[in-house]
């Protein structure tokens, strides 16, 4: 087996830290426990979602600007703090704060990860090489997060609020990744510091026909697979899971998302770029719509199915992002994609929210679904035929 190049380890290291995560699993119940309804979850989640919005194009200039290295160690020290306040926190306004934090540390990863990513195989002439390891990276999150929530699970049923003890001690791994990444050759180009120059990166992007096709669809299906995953926990309630088994099938699904995004890379080569677009829009929706129809313990396959789709989807949209960008902006570019991510679930989390507190989590399902199909239809087609 070939020795993987340090920054590469460390990226792994990097994910793990996000990704563990030994609270998501019951997150929800431990909202609900200190007095939060379905819609102060999801105005809670909004908050975070702004948080990364106000700071995720800035953060990925600063990256290209600043370094990446430096970008990632600021948002893994920001990251420990977060849990370090959620672990003392009780009431609505005080997971805001936290919430806030974690914010602003995620924009500070995301976009510079896979720019550091990308551009240490680009300086190895590797670059080809970036769907399998960024799917094998985003499997070992996956993977993370599925052994998370086994443990997670088991620290839950001691205290709903261990899991945020032990989320510090995890979060602070990313620490020490970032302090032994090197930047990469070939990210030497410097780009002009300042916000009117992030503007013009934002409307040059945007211009590029191509780029933006690619940005705005992987944002789309961001957004689709983000909300997803806040209706989860929702779907397990409502289909009469027991608690005891939230953990497990949290890892379950979390497994699912893992194994399929280390055969990204076989499924884009055998299928191209046009058909591999057409089925990640077409089934991730129709998983929104067969879990709506069935809101049962059978219908946790249909989350199963949207999860397996879910890890095809992002090293294989992320890829064609990479293609139409320049070194010396990836991070950036990559910012833009995460910045639409957020603000779209910062507008619709909310609606979702009340939708499924005074209609039902079917509804809500349906409507995300519906509003996924047409998106991804339209922003994918300059994709579809340039591949023609």
């Amino acid at each position: 087996m070939k020795k993987l190049p340090p920054n590469i380890f460390n990226l792994y290291l990097i994910k793990i830290a996000k990704w563990f995560n030994l609270v998501m699993p019951v997150i929800v119940i431990f909202y609900q426990e200190n007095g939060l309804t379905m819609q102060d979850i999801f105005i809670l989640k909004s908050i975070y979602s702004i948080a990364i919005v106000v700071m995720e194009i800035p953060s990925g200039y600063m990256a290209d600007v600043w370094g990446r290295k430096k970008t990632l160690l600021l948002g893994g020290l920001l990251g420990a703090l977060g849990f370090a306040l959620y672990s003392f926190s009780y009431v609505f306004w005080t997971f805001a704060i936290a919430e806030i934090i974690l914010g602003i540390g995620h924009s500070f990863v995301s976009g510079a990860d896979s720019a550091m990513l990308y551009d240490t195989l680009k300086s190895n002439k590797k670059e080809k090489e970036y769907i399998k390891h960024e799917g094998w990276i985003t499997s070992s999150g996956n993977f993370a997060e599925a052994f998370a929530g086994i443990a997670g699970g088991l620290l839950a049923t001691i205290s709903l609020r261990l899991p945020f003890y032990f989320q510090f001690g995890v979060a602070s791994i990313a620490i020490p990744a970032a302090i032994f990444l090197k930047e990469p050759v070939v990210h030497a180009k410097q780009v002009s510091v300042g916000f009117r120059n992030i503007l013009q990166t934002v409307g040059k992007t945007f211009k590029h026909p191509l780029l933006r096709s690619a940005i705005l669809t992987s944002s789309f299906t961001g957004t689709a697979s983000l909300t997803f995953a806040w209706f989860v926990q929702p779907y397990f309630q409502e289909a009469g899971l027991p608690l005891t088994f939230f953990g497990v099938m949290w890892t379950l699904l979390n497994l699912s998302v893992g194994l399929s995004s280390m055969f990204s890379y076989r499924v884009e080569r055998v299928l191209g770029q046009r058909y591999s677009l057409l089925v990640i829009i077409l089934c991730l929706s129709l998983g929104y719509f067969l879990s709506a129809m069935v809101v049962s313990i059978a219908g946790i396959a249909f989350l199963f199915f949207f999860y397996l789709i879910r890890g095809i989807a992002h090293p294989i949209l992320k890829d064609y992002i990479n293609q139409y960008t320049e070194p010396e902006v990836r991070a950036t570019i990559l910012s833009i994609r995460n910045f639409v991510i957020r603000i779209n679930f910062a507008i619709i989390g909310p609606a979702l929210g009340y939708i499924t507190d005074h209609f039902s989590l079917a509804a809500a399902l349906l409507l995300t679904g519906a509003g996924y199909l047409i998106s991804g239809i339209l922003s994918m087609f300059p994709l579809l035929k340039k591949d023609k």
